[in-house]
């Protein structure tokens, strides 16, 4: 794919759409275009996070490993960002994550990324929108799952 190509196709991800030629041909540059098979794994709980990745086409699944086996927590597709929580927190992942089809991200480094947190406040505000929505399904997940176990207990 040439330059023009690839700027052009991160000018229609929302969260890069106003962004000036210059810092379209920067991030492409300074990112990877990665593509994953269904069933292939990109991201592993567990594992240090240093990079998040944008999900430019296709679904991934999202899951937790818990002493009761692994726990399917969300799917995530075109235009989302997964990864974030471990590279803000310079921590280790949550969760993992799996192409559900066939997938292509576009893989930011930890430094690109907190480049683009503290150059672009679009980029900002569209990174702290995931992760309110992380923390929103995340809450109702496990009010459903508390919920559920209420039941058990009396029954």
């Amino acid at each position: 794919m040439s330059l023009h190509q690839e700027c052009q196709m991160l000018r229609n991800v929302p969260m890069f759409a106003g962004l000036d030629g210059s810092k379209l041909k920067l991030l492409s540059f300074a990112s990877d275009r990665v593509s994953f098979m269904p069933g292939e794994e990109f991201i592993h709980q567990g594992e240090r996070g240093e990079d998040a990745f944008l999900i430019l086409d296709g679904t991934a699944e999202v899951v937790v490993e818990t002493n009761q086996g692994e726990v399917a927590m969300s799917e995530m597709g075109r235009n989302h960002l997964v990864g974030i929580i471990a590279v803000l927190h310079n921590g280790l992942r949550t969760a993992t994550v799996r192409a559900k089809t066939d997938v292509v991200c576009l893989k930011l480094p930890k430094d690109v990324f907190f480049h683009l947190i503290r150059d672009l406040p679009d980029f900002a505000l569209a990174v702290m929108r995931e992760l309110a929505d992380t923390v929103d399904r995340t809450t109702i997940q496990l009010r459903d799952a508390v919920s559920a176990a209420e039941r058990l207990k009396v029954n």
